[in-house]
């Protein structure tokens, strides 16, 4: 992936490029496109997180691991497992070799462990199907397990500098900001979103590339979502949704996720004591680390459904080994 500090190629040189059809701002409210690629790419040259999955050297496979491990989960929790997890598997193969448990263990406390065995099992396919190199090409990232749509555009557009719209929460925010005019997008991504991103991408492939970057970035450093820091934005005097006064109560509800005493403790609880033990563990060890036998049943039977956690004879549970 290139340096967030390497020098970029040009924007489109069009200076007249049209708006694209259906953004609800005021026409005066957008600078041309390509000024508007520039500011924001311009402001992430500058102002980028000096991450290891976007070192020159970093590889597909740590940009793989890193969008796997972000997902819900903030970059502070993230960097050590990430650093952790490639100097154990550096390459997919090294992962797929290994029993599934293994990824769930070395997952820790980054919370949805469902996602390590995703991540296990696209090991596992690269290795089989693409000779242990993570694929550059968006449909043959999109076939592998456990990849979705904006994993396969970020995979590509990060790792290997191709031209996808890459839809996560700060890109969709900032674009509902800045150009619709709303303060939150839509719960879920719509197609609407995905037309107006489209439309918005460069056409030369890199800066492209960089665009997606430079706009997550943004999203996540500067138009956050409880605190938007507008004065140290690149764009606050184009933004639709701050000349509009920032309305505060557009879009659905932002609820804020509770975590004591849910399933999702208990589940964590459990697979502690599985990820700390050498061998089974017996019921009686699970039974200790919560006090409500329904939830906590509840919680174990949820880890077994989701092949996080094996039970064997004898009332005994392990993680997975195949």
């Amino acid at each position: 992936m290139p340096s967030p500090r390497a020098p970029r190629p040009a924007p489109p040189a069009p200076a007249d490029l049209a708006h694209p059809a259906g953004l609800a701002p005021p026409a005066a409210a957008l600078p041309p496109i390509p000024a508007l690629h520039s500011s924001v790419i311009d402001w992430f040259d500058e102002h980028a997180r000096e991450l290891p999955w976007r070192r020159p050297d970093a590889g597909a496979w740590s940009v793989m691991v890193s969008e796997f491990m972000l997902q819900q989960t903030p970059v502070s929790r993230v960097l050590p497992v990430h650093e952790q997890w490639l100097a154990r598997w550096p390459r997919p193969a090294a992962l797929a070799a290994e029993p599934p448990g293994e990824a769930v263990r070395a997952w820790g406390r980054l919370g949805y462990p469902r996602r390590a065995l995703r991540l296990h099992a696209a090991a596992g396919a690269i290795a089989e199907r693409h000779g242990g190199q993570v694929p550059d090409d968006h449909a043959a990232l999109l076939a592998l397990p456990g990849v979705g749509e904006y994993t396969a555009a970020a995979v590509a557009s990060f790792a290997y500098g191709r031209r996808h719209a890459v839809l996560d929460t700060n890109v969709r925010r900032v674009f509902a900001r800045a150009l619709t005019g709303v303060r939150y997008p839509p719960t879920a991504t719509t197609a609407a979103e995905r037309k107006l991103a489209h439309a918005l991408l460069p056409e030369d492939e890199a800066t492209a590339a960089r665009w997606a970057a430079s706009t997550m970035e943004l999203g996540a450093l500067v138009c956050t979502a409880r605190a938007p820091a507008c004065v140290r934005c690149p764009i606050a005097a184009h933004c639709a949704w701050r000349l509009a006064g920032s309305p505060a109560h557009d879009g659905p509800p932002r609820r804020g996720q509770t975590y004591a005493g849910t399933d999702r403790q208990v589940r964590g609880k459990l697979l502690a004591v599985l990820r700390e033990a050498t061998g089974p563990v017996a019921q009686e060890e699970l039974d200790a680390v919560w006090h409500e036998p329904v939830q906590r049943a509840r919680a174990l039977d949820g880890l077994v459904a989701d092949g996080l956690v094996e039970p064997l004879p004898g009332g005994t549970y392990r993680l997975p080994l195949t």
